[in-house]
């Protein structure tokens, strides 16, 4: 307890010196527990009103940490779910608000008049930058919380998980090019990602967008072409090939998927996702589609990519692809989303193929460089830039899982299945009984993990 001639609650007793080692220990105290300044200096009931709140916070972070340790997926789902981000973001401001008016409250406890005169503008400059740190982190991390929960509505549906199938979630990624001089979108880049459900081990399977005969997954699309795209009587556009199945189906018969829209896909995309599991032979539960030519905006929004060049690859002046405007040179590279996008999508000189390895590498490099801090230091624009770019049947209610398997998935190196010529793949008359042995192979566990019969 303080004495009556105490210097904490009697300020009026204390010298000169002792007030103003006074005010630099409450501005301390006010900082390192709030609330305890007005308990012992100033009105106990806003004292304890702090304390309780100190307190409360206190513990909501050791249990959260706890949880954390014990059930990652727990605090994660929580932390990408729109009430759980409203939630966090009414409770930072609620201590935003607490922590200005306890801190303005110890400022005015300080009696900074009599206080030294050369120390008084540094303890009023001292608190007002724990204040703004404090205060202005507690304000930030709200914003943060409510356009989190925002772009994740915008983005990601609400509907139904679907389980692991043989262990594995797979997805489809499509890059969709929607260019002028093309009739609806035709997506440049398909590639599935098979992620083991438990250790999280990745693989990346790139399917050539010239494959011919695509074959189907029990579906309309199977109904319609029972010997595969196009290969009795071709079909309703110029080239029966893998990306032009999307082109078809979402302008020429949508009807084939009427559910298609009300479960946050497409008609077309329903399409190249039976076309993915026909070729496969897996169970795909989800897509994510990225518009590429919105590809750029993500890549500046996380503040470039570095990416490592092995060999020449020229950007083209224009669209034609055909004038080459200056090489990619080898070596490690920082590019910002104009070049990252033009050494993903160079055709100039180069194959399908050295195309689908650049964009692999374009991909993984993204998923290994955007960390949570990087994430959200610049979290307003890449989540803007994101909204626009990405289109995925994700339900929200899976983020937690998927974001906990991914920080598993980044721990390892991730496996890359290539449907190429020199994995006896030719995409004019391909064999689909090689390509999902392949696949099937590249996917079985080593030896040392196949559980014993």
């Amino acid at each position: 307890m303080t004495s009556a001639s105490s210097p904490i609650r009697h300020p009026n007793v204390g010298s000169e010196r002792v007030m103003t080692k006074r005010a630099w220990w409450l501005v301390l105290l006010n900082f390192v527990l709030p609330g305890s300044v007005q308990v012992l200096a100033g009105s106990h009931r806003l004292g304890r009103f702090g304390l309780r709140a100190t307190f409360t916070l206190l513990f909501l972070a050791v249990a959260a940490g706890v949880v954390y340790l014990l059930w990652p997926e727990v605090i994660l789902t929580a932390l990408t779910n729109t009430i759980g981000l409203w939630v966090a973001a009414a409770l930072l401001a609620f201590y935003a608000v607490v922590w200005f008016i306890l801190t303005v409250d110890t400022l005015r406890l300080t009696r900074l008049v009599r206080a030294g005169p050369k120390a008084r503008p540094l303890i009023a400059g001292f608190a007002t930058v724990l204040m703004v740190g404090v205060v202005g982190t507690a304000g930030y991390g709200a914003y943060v919380a409510t356009t989190a929960s925002d772009f994740l509505s915008s983005v990601f549906v609400a509907g139904p998980t679907e389980p692991p199938v043989d262990g594995r979630y797979n997805i489809m990624l499509l890059g969709g090019d929607a260019g002028p001089d093309r009739d609806g979108l035709r997506p440049d880049s398909i590639s599935v990602v098979s992620i083991d459900a438990e250790s999280g081990q990745a693989s990346m399977i790139g399917l050539p967008r010239n494959l011919e005969d695509v074959p189907f997954s029990p579906g309309p699309l199977a109904d319609l072409y029972p010997e595969g795209y196009g290969a009795i009587d071709g079909c309703e556009v110029d080239a029966c090939m893998l990306n032009s199945i999307y082109t078809e189906v979402e302008l020429k018969s949508p009807e084939m998927y009427p559910k298609a829209i009300a479960e946050g896909s497409e008609p077309g995309i329903e399409g190249m996702r039976d076309a993915a599991q026909g070729v496969t032979g897996l169970t795909i539960q989800y897509y994510v589609l990225i518009d590429m030519q919105g590809f750029a905006q993500l890549v500046d929004a996380l503040g470039g990519v570095e990416i490592t060049v092995d060999h020449r690859v020229p950007v083209h002046t224009d669209d034609t692809f055909t004038e080459v405007l200056f090489w990619f040179e080898p070596g490690r590279q920082h590019m910002d989303g104009y070049h990252a996008l033009w050494y993903a999508r160079s055709r100039h000189g180069t194959s399908d193929y050295d195309r689908m390895v650049r964009q692999r590498q374009m991909q993984e490099a993204i998923l290994a460089q955007a960390s949570p801090a990087n994430v959200l230091t610049k979290f307003q624009a890449v989540a803007k830039a994101g909204s626009q770019v990405v289109k995925t049947d994700i339900p929200q209610g899976m983020l937690g899982y998927f974001v906990n398997l991914a920080s598993k998935t980044k721990a390892l190196p991730i496996k890359s299945v290539e449907l190429i010529p020199d994995n006896n793949v030719d995409p004019e008359d391909p064999d689909y009984g090689v390509i999902r042995d392949l696949i099937a192979t590249s996917l079985a566990p080593p030896p040392s993990e196949t559980p014993a019969p």
